[in-house]
């Protein structure tokens, strides 16, 4: 058996996540950014809060830790690497760990650049990538506390995931990630296909998530660092992909 994803909006511009394993009936909420919104939609499923899965330390990814754990008594599962910045953690996990819910198992990539402690959760059976803030769709998280060259060898070990995993991201910001992407890659079709896709579902008023991996591979400026394309775009042919990546970094930051 596998997991259920329940995608649901929270707070301004936040995605909640429900993962249900169909095996066991185990529910762990992806991230705690707003305890009613994802009260709700355990009410909406008849599920029942057995877990929270942590990505980092960020406010609206934490806020409701407390009021779910008092609640429902679950596992709070979270980054070794930020603990002194989250509290309610009871499980302390980082790059190359393994989390179970259920029967069905999470692997932990380490994410470092927004956070300095970011995590990822993968689903490597079912296909599901839980990004919050390493990688949006079509873009990436603003790099807060990292450097270039680790945020980029973090997301080279994303980019190698297969094509067909679906990503789950923290945010709804694909509308605006396509705008800045399409002024730096304006002749990728892959781009110009998905940013059109993108402008008909916001209009209809349905998320971007989740999105395929092998899309925005293609897609995703960010995910293309070391592509011609975007280094000549910055004018920085023959210069490593961490160079390139903090230049695009740069340019959405001031987009």
């Amino acid at each position: 058996m596998a997991v259920i994803v329940d995608v649901f909006p929270a707070r301004q511009d936040n995605y909640g996540y429900l993962i249900h394993d169909e095996a066991t009936g185990r529910t762990a909420a992806l991230d705690a950014p707003d305890a009613a919104a994802i009260r709700a939609a355990l009410r909406m499923r008849s599920w029942t809060l057995s877990d929270i899965f942590i990505t980092h330390h960020h406010l609206d990814h934490v806020e409701g830790i407390g009021e779910l754990k008092a609640a429902f008594g679950c596992r709070v599962v979270g980054p070794r690497d930020e603990a002194d910045k989250i509290d309610g953690l009871d499980e302390l996990v980082g790059d190359g760990d393994r989390v179970m819910l259920g029967e069905t198992t999470f692997d932990i990539i380490a994410t470092p650049g927004h956070t300095l402690g970011h995590i990822v959760y993968h689903d490597p059976k079912g296909g599901h990538l839980f990004s919050a803030d390493a990688l949006f769709s079509l873009g990436v998280g603003r790099m807060f506390e990292g450097t270039p060259g680790p945020m980029w060898a973090g997301l080279e070990r994303l980019r190698a995931l297969p094509d067909e995993t679906l990503v789950y991201c923290g945010h709804e910001y694909t509308e605006s990630n396509a705008k800045f992407a399409l002024s730096v890659d304006p002749d990728n079709t892959v781009l110009q296909a998905r940013a059109a896709e993108v402008r008909a579902l916001r209009v209809a008023g349905k998320p971007t998530i989740p999105f395929a991996l092998g899309e925005d591979k293609q897609a995703n400026p960010f995910l293309r660092a070391d592509a011609p394309e975007v280094a000549r775009h910055y004018g920085l042919e023959g210069h490593p992909a961490a160079d390139v990546f903090a230049a695009t970094r740069k340019g959405k930051d001031n987009f």
